[in-house]
């Protein structure tokens, strides 16, 4: 397995350490096999540039009028400012997120309910230098005020979106998610008024977050979808069931957010981790309480046995598994630290067998998931 170094002339390739948590040292071998096939036609070189380690894998996402090409591995951008606890400033995340295009990254995850407002004004500010290079991706279906804070009317969705393209400082969204389903608009409706704003060159492509397969159906019959965003990671995999074979068939991304399961997979946060900082929800969610964390820690464990004889820290196994599970799964984890971007970023390189695959999903699926995903009422806004 090669890591992909750019260089100029007869220099030696800079060397960027990799690992998260000091689990490796930067000379680890690396003894990765080769993943699927499939997986490796969907790859295509990202543009080199010397002196800096680049991301060089990209994929698509959707089909037909819908398609979008991106890189491999997208940025989750909420985690810059907000629901992530203590953060560097805004300058510094800025400086980040033009680090990851320069990197390679072309695919940027924002929404209009992070801040609210505020992570869409940063992200804009940061991209907009870049516009040309990037993919900027973005949501509506959130009201402060509104029943169960969801609202997804169409005056609603086009409030959002002229909202958006401002605090973004673009002349188009590339992607539109519905954040969450709205019990009280047809799914259609909703996919009506994004075509109408496809159609007015406000938006290019319509995608869902956290939905049922007979949603996905009913949206895609009005409106192509391009990606499905849901929570994905080793210890959440419900999205195998239904959603992912409905993607397969009607060829619609997805893009898993929190794929390193909101920084626990990365082996750095255990019971006595404490989110208090007034900007973390992880401190109101079952799987981060102290007994749940303790309890869960097995799985850290077990990606660490995994990707120690191979080189990988627990947070690239994580990815790479993603990565591995369907050429059209794009996931988007988000970071404050440059260190973790390109830790991240190497992931790619990293692929394994069909076997190796086994082998971790067997030693995982062996452990009991203690702690639910989201409190009751936050969970009754996830569509099944």
């Amino acid at each position: 397995m090669k890591l992909t170094e750019a260089t100029s002339g007869n220099s030696q390739p800079e060397q960027k350490p990799f690992s998260r948590r000091g689990f490796f040292k930067a000379g680890s071998t690396f003894g990765a096999a080769v993943c699927a096939q499939a997986v490796l036609e969907s790859a295509n070189a990202a543009p080199q540039q010397p002196g800096r380690y680049l991301i060089s894998q990209r994929r698509t996402l959707g089909a037909g009028s819908a398609v979008m090409e991106v890189s491999a591995l997208g940025f989750g951008c909420m985690g810059l400012n907000y629901h992530r606890g203590i953060h560097p400033g805004r300058e510094a995340m800025i400086k980040l997120v033009r680090q990851a295009v320069e990197r390679g990254v072309t695919h940027f995850d924002t929404g209009e309910a992070y801040g609210p407002l505020t992570n869409e004004e940063l992200v804009g500010e940061a991209l907009a230098p870049l516009r040309k290079e990037v993919l900027i991706c973005t949501k509506f279906g959130h009201e402060t005020g509104a029943p169960n804070g969801i609202n997804s009317r169409p005056e609603r969705i086009r409030q959002v979106a002229e909202g958006s393209l401002k605090r973004l400082r673009i002349e188009v969204i590339d992607l539109f998610y519905q954040h969450r389903l709205d019990p009280n608009v047809p799914i259609e409706d909703v996919a009506g008024t994004v075509r109408d704003l496809i159609k007015e060159g406000k938006v290019k492509r319509l995608g869902l977050c956290e939905v049922g397969p007979d949603t996905i159906r009913h949206a895609h019959a009005v409106q192509p979808l391009t990606a499905i965003q849901s929570e994905y990671h080793l210890m959440w995999r419900e999205p195998e069931e239904k959603v992912l074979p409905v993607c397969e068939e009607l060829r619609i991304g997805f893009v898993p957010y929190s794929p390193v399961n909101r920084g626990f997979l990365g082996g750095a946060l255990n019971e006595y981790t404490r989110f208090d900082s007034g900007n973390d929800n992880r401190n109101i969610l079952p799987r981060f309480t102290p007994a749940a964390m303790r309890a869960n820690l097995a799985i850290v464990e077990v990606l660490n046995r995994f990707g120690r004889p191979r080189g990988a820290t627990s947070a690239q196994v994580a990815l790479a598994w993603l990565l591995a599970k369907k050429p059209w799964i794009v996931p988007i984890p988000g970071t404050t630290k440059l260190a973790h971007l390109e830790e991240n970023l190497r992931t790619p390189d990293f692929t394994f067998t069909a076997d190796e695959i086994r082998e971790l999903e067997d030693s995982v699926s062996k452990i009991s998931i203690v702690g639910d995903r989201y409190p009751p009422e936050e969970q009754s806004r996830i569509s099944r």
